[in-house]
């Protein structure tokens, strides 16, 4: 909707409140009710968010090591303007309306570490450069009997699953809760979510689902509010939803992978298809994913930004370990996926569930576009068979003080990103490698605190 639109939809429905949120650095929604003339009155003024946002965790603590705020600053507001294209109505909220914000203003003015403005401008790079970008990522999760007190109650031990058992595409299991699993389908789709496939994943309680892909800012909306989405369908039916990456060591992780290609402006041809190739790949589709394979090892906290994240990238766990492409090969860091030149497209398969969609699919995009403007050259072999035994051309880092530390450094991020986005998510990340090691886990209380 145009602003026009909105209003006249606001008049004629006599819409009294709205909602409205952006995502932080974690990708975690934050956001408020707002009334009807605080709506208008802010449309080309913006609303005035304290930057606190920025400055502080995903637990909401506030960072000792970033300089964008802090004490030294006052934690003062910035403001945020509402994208009137992302309206929407929420139908398990009596349809309220709903919109995205971000932090770019009307003269282009951005914060540096809002991920959907860091995002709009890598599309607009990829604009200038004649290509349109199709997105979509998709999600593995796992699904509790439990509640937010329950969780804190039991300490979050001894949680009980949705399902029993290891059931991946199980017709059984999602009958058993058809009201859930039909409720996602419906009231996603309600919620301009289009998802294209739902199933059970191998594991107890997991649930898979790919959304539709759109054109990269859309994609990437969908995916960030899929989650919330989600965890709060999942609530009605007294269900707690979790995207961690990794929350059990014997089960397996939770992906996000994430599917694109790029296409001419009128989306007449696929660019990344090329009949004649042996690969049914184009050279534009090898520049591509060279960019990808040669910016991995400088941009992996983009793709894995948690603690948690690492614990997922491990050997024979269905998450790639090591800086490999293959075709139709689900061990490699990417995978091409050649069917046909519809559904040929490449995807990259590093990111678990935990990650911010913005800044993945910014990370995906423009070390691809790196690729295509350096003509890079594809002289990495496909890997057949184990992905996980190539380790000729490097391994991923093992844990987020490693990542984030190459990242700082890196010189190809700063270009990619600018050095005040850089400086600012390493800092988070580092932070929280900091917070993990001087916590006490119950690994080392089960192993030392009798016998040491």
């Amino acid at each position: 909707m145009n602003q026009e639109q909105v209003l006249s939809y606001i008049k004629e429905n006599n819409i009294q409140k709205v909602k409205f949120a952006f995502a932080d650095i974690d990708g975690v929604l934050r956001g408020k009710v707002i009334s009807r003339k605080k709506l208008i009155d802010g449309m080309d003024a913006g609303y005035g968010f304290c930057d606190v946002v920025f400055g502080w965790d995903s637990n909401d603590v506030t960072y000792d090591n970033v300089e964008l705020t802090g004490w030294h600053s006052g934690y003062p507001d910035k403001l945020c303007y509402i994208d009137l294209a992302t309206f929407r109505t929420i139908p398990w909220q009596d349809d309220i309306p709903f919109f995205l914000a971000d932090f770019t203003g009307p003269n282009g003015a951005t914060v540096a570490a809002d991920p959907r403005s860091l995002l709009k401008t890598i599309i607009a790079q990829c604009k200038d450069m004649g290509f349109h970008a199709e997105f979509a990522q998709e999600f593995e999760w796992f699904n509790f009997k439990e509640t937010p007190q329950s969780l804190q109650q039991k300490g979050f031990a001894n949680l009980e699953p949705l399902s029993p058992g290891m059931f991946g595409y199980s017709i059984l299991r999602t009958s058993q809760h058809s009201d859930f699993y039909y409720n996602l389908f419906n009231l996603l789709t309600k919620f301009n979510i289009p998802v294209e496939g739902i199933h059970t994943e191998t594991g107890p309680g997991v649930y898979e689902a790919a959304i539709m892909h759109d054109e990269t800012l859309a994609a990437a909306d969908k995916a960030v509010l899929f989650k919330t989405a989600v965890k709060e369908i999942a609530a009605k039916h007294g269900i707690t939803a979790t995207f961690m990456a990794k929350w059990n060591q014997e089960l397996p992780g939770c992906s996000g992978h994430v599917h694109q290609s790029l296409w001419t402006k009128d989306l007449s041809k696929n660019l990344f298809y090329d009949a004649a190739d042996v690969n049914k790949m184009s050279e534009l589709h090898k520049q591509y994913l060279a960019g990808q394979l040669y910016c991995l090892p400088h941009l992996l906290p983009m793709y894995a930004p948690t603690i948690n994240s690492y614990k997922r990238l491990v050997e024979g766990a269905w998450a790639p370990t090591t800086i490999t492409w293959g075709v139709e090969n689900r061990t490699t860091a990417l995978r091409v996926i050649n069917t046909n030149e519809g559904y040929t497209r490449l995807e990259t398969r590093i990111p678990g569930s935990d990650t911010n969609p913005y800044l993945a699919i910014a990370a995906a995009l423009a070390s691809g576009l790196y690729g295509i403007k350096n003509k890079l050259t594809l002289d990495i072999e496909p890997t057949k068979g184990n992905g996980y035994a190539n380790k000729a051309n490097g391994v991923l880092h093992k844990n987020l003080f490693d990542a984030a530390t190459a990242m700082q450094n890196s010189a190809i991020a700063k270009e990619l990103f600018g050095e005040g986005f850089v400086k600012h998510f390493t800092q988070t990340r580092l932070w929280e490698h900091r917070q993990y090691a001087k916590s006490v886990s119950d690994w080392e209380l089960k192993r030392y605190f009798e016998i040491i």
